[in-house]
C-alpha cells in the first residue's frame, strides 16, 4: 500500500540542496502584516462542521509527510520551509504531516519511552515554521506500515524485551505492554514544551487535530473487535491529555459487514475483511472526525481511468453522506493520489482525479454539509527524489495543477469568509 505507506520511500543522503534555496529565494516572502493577520484560534467541531473563531472553516490541505525529518539536519532543513511557504501562497491551510519516527533513521523515539532531543526539536521547528505561514497541522501518532517504524517496530521491542504476546504486527492493538509503549510515546508528544516557543504541544493551536495512525488495518481480526478497542482506549488516552484539538483515527474508509447498507461501495470484497469499519471506528465519542483516503489505481487495478472516477465519485459522495447522515461529523479526504506508473499515464490525468474530489467536496461545503476538506498526496520541493514516490508532485512544476489546487482554496475561503478574508488570501484570489 503507497497511500501513506510510502513502499518506494527511501531514506536521505547527505548533500547541498542549492536548489531548494533557489526556489525558496524566488518567492515573495510573506511580509509582517501577512503573519499578524494569521494569529490562530483552536479548531472546534459544531456538528458535521469545523468551526474556527465563529466562522465555518472548510479545508484545502496536502501531504508533505518529511517535515520533521527534513528539519532534523541543516542541510535539507530549508526544505520544509520552502514547502509551507508554498502551501500558504496557493492559500492551503492545512498540511498533514508525520509526528512519528519509531527506531528508524532520525528517529524520534529512539526505543519505548527514549527520545532523541535533536528530532524533537526538529518537530519544534516544523511548528514554529507552519505558524509563521498560517498553515495548521494535521499531525499523524504511529504508521500501521513499516516505513519509520511503524506498529511493526513497537512489536519488535516488545518482542526483544521478552514481553510481546506475539510476534505478528496486528498484536500492537491487543498487546497490553505495546499499548503501555504506545500510550507512552502520546504522553510525551502532546505534553511536550516547544524548545523555541516555549507552548506544549496541547496548547498550541498551530496544530490543527491528531491522527491515531496512518491507515489501520488489523487483518488477523476480521471481526474488528481488536481495532475498535484500540480506537476506544487510545482516543479516550488522548483526550485525557489534551481537550484542546480534535482527533480522528486515520482510516481509508472502508465498509465491513457491520455496514452492509455500504459493502457495494467498497472497491472489492477484500476491503471488507480488514479489520476495518469507517462508519463502527468514526462513531466513538472521542473522535470527531472522519477520514478516508482514495487510490483508485491500487484499488482498481487495469481499470481504465473513466471507471477509476466513477468509482471515486460514488466513494467520495458516500462518505459525504455518511458524515451528513449517520455520523453526524466532518469528514476529510486526507490522501488521495493518482500513480504515474499506469499504463497510458497522462498528467492531466491526475487534474481530473483532483477536481472530480474537490467540486464534490465544493458542493457539500457550500450547503454546509459535512464534505470538511481535501489532502493531496504528496506535495514535495525541488532535489527530493529520494522522498518520491509514483504520486508525489513539485507543485509549481505543473501550472494546470497549481491553478486548479489554488482555485479551489479560494472558492472554499468565499463560501463562508467573503468578508472575513485576510490581505493575503484577497491577493490570492484577486489573481485567479
Amino acid at each position: 500500500m503507497v497511500g501513506g505507506g510510502m513502499n518506494g520511500m527511501f531514506y536521505p543522503v547527505v548533500g547541498f540542496a542549492s536548489c531548494v534555496v533557489f526556489i525558496y529565494m524566488s518567492f515573495w516572502d510573506l511580509t509582517p502584516h501577512y503573519v499578524k493577520e494569521m494569529e490562530m484560534g483552536f479548531v472546534r467541531r459544531n456538528g458535521s462542521q469545523f468551526m474556527v473563531d465563529g466562522r465555518a472553516l472548510y479545508v484545502n490541505g496536502w501531504n508533505s509527510y518529511w517535515l520533521m525529518d527534513q528539519a532534523v539536519e541543516d542541510y535539507s532543513r530549508p526544505r520544509v520551509r520552502a514547502m509551507l511557504h508554498t502551501g500558504a501562497k496557493m492559500g492551503l491551510t492545512v498540511c498533514r504531516t508525520w509526528a512519528f519516527n519509531d527506531g528508524a533513521y532520525n528517529a524520534l523515539q529512539i526505543s519505548p519511552g527514549h527520545f532523541d532531543e535533536r528530532v524533537f526539536k526538529a518537530l519544534d521547528h516544523v511548528i514554529v515554521e507552519a505558524k509563521r505561514y498560517g498553515v495548521r497541522l494535521l499531525l499523524s501518532l504511529v504508521n500501521n506500515l513499516q516505513p519509520f517504524g511503524g506498529k511493526t517496530q513497537y512489536v519488535k521491542w516488545a518482542w526483544e524485551e521478552g514481553v510481546g504476546m506475539s510476534s505478528s504486527n496486528d498484536s500492537f492493538f491487543y498487546d497490553p505492554y505495546i499499548r503501555r509503549y504506545f500510550k507512552k510515546y502520546v504522553k510525551t508528544l502532546l505534553s511536550r514544551k516547544n524548545s523555541i516557543t516555549g507552548i506544549e504541544y496541547r496548547n498550541d493551536p498551530t496544530i490543527f487535530a491528531w491522527e491515531l495512525m496512518n491507515e489501520p488495518r488489523c487483518m488477523s481480526d476480521p471481526s474488528g473487535k481488536y481495532l475498535q478497542d484500540w480506537i476506544e482506549e487510545m482516543a479516550g488516552f488522548v483526550k485525557s491529555i489534551d481537550r484542546n484539538h480534535l482527533l480522528t483515527v486515520g482510516l481509508e474508509g472502508f465498509y465491513s459487514p457491520k455496514s452492509p447498507g455500504k459493502l457495494d461501495v467498497n472497491p472489492g470484497e477484500w476491503a471488507s475483511v480488514l479489520g476495518t469499519d469507517f462508519i463502527q471506528n468514526s462513531k466513538s465519542s472521542n473522535i470527531d472526525f472522519a477520514s478516508v483516503h482514495i487510490y483508485p489505481d491500487q484499488w482498481l487495478v487495469g481499470q481504465p481511468l473513466e471507471t477509476k472516477l466513477k468509482f471515486v465519485e460514488k466513494w467520495v459522495v458516500s462518505h459525504v453522506d455518511d458524515g451528513d447522515k449517520v455520523l453526524k461529523k466532518p469528514v476529510m479526504f486526507t490522501e488521495f493520489g493518482l500513480s504515474n506508473m499506469n499504463k497510458d499515464f497522462e498528467l492531466s490525468q491526475r487534474d481530473k482525479l483532483y477536481k472530480t474530489i474537490f467540486d464534490i467536496v465544493y458542493r457539500s461545503a457550500r450547503k454546509n454539509g459535512a464534505g470538511a476538506g481535501t489532502f493531496i498526496w504528496q506535495f514535495m520541493v525541488g532535489g527530493m527524489e529520494e522522498y518520491n514516490d509514483d504520486f508525489g508532485i513539485v507543485p509549481w512544476e505543473r501550472p494546470s495543477t497549481y491553478r486548479l489546487i489554488t482555485e479551489q482554496s479560494c472558492k472554499l475561503a468565499l463560501i463562508h469568509r467573503r468578508d472575513r478574508l485576510t490581505r493575503f488570501e484577497r491577493e490570492l484570489c484577486e489573481k485567479i
